[in-house]
C-alpha cells in the first residue's frame, strides 16, 4: 500500500504547507469496527468513514500542534475504486486531509 515513509513525508509536507514548524501527529490504521466505534463516541454518526482527526488542545499561533488522526485502508480502498485512484494515492490525500484537520483554524494559512 503506502511505506511508513510515504505517510511522513505526506503529512510534514501537509504541515510545512501550513507553516507549522512544530508539530506531534500519530497517524494510525485501523479496521471498520474500529472507525466505526470512533465515529459514534466522539461524532455521533453511524458506521464506518474514512478517516477522523483530533486536535488536542488549541495551542494558538505559537505552539506545538498535536493530534491523532485514525485511517480506514478498508474505506479508502472502496474511495480509491469509486474515484478510478490508486490505493496509495488516496491513503496518503487522507493522511493529508487528516493532518490539515488536526490544525486550529488560527494556524491555517490563509488561500491565495
Amino acid at each position: 500500500m503506502v511505506s511508513r515513509t510515504r505517510v511522513r513525508e505526506s503529512a510534514i509536507a501537509a504541515l510545512k504547507a501550513e507553516r507549522v514548524r512544530d508539530a506531534m501527529l500519530s497517524i494510525t490504521f485501523v479496521g471498520r469496527a474500529a472507525i466505526s466505534a470512533l465515529n459514534r463516541r466522539y461524532l455521533g454518526h453511524r458506521g464506518p468513514t474514512d478517516v477522523i482527526s483530533f486536535g488536542l488542545g488549541r495551542p494558538g499561533k505559537r505552539g506545538a500542534v498535536i493530534g491523532d488522526i485514525y485511517i480506514c485502508p478498508e474505506i479508502a480502498r472502496d474511495n480509491a475504486k469509486r474515484q478510478g485512484v490508486p490505493i496509495g494515492e488516496e491513503i496518503l490525500r487522507l493522511v493529508v486531509h487528516g493532518t490539515l484537520h488536526v490544525l486550529p483554524p488560527e494556524r491555517r494559512a490563509p488561500l491565495p
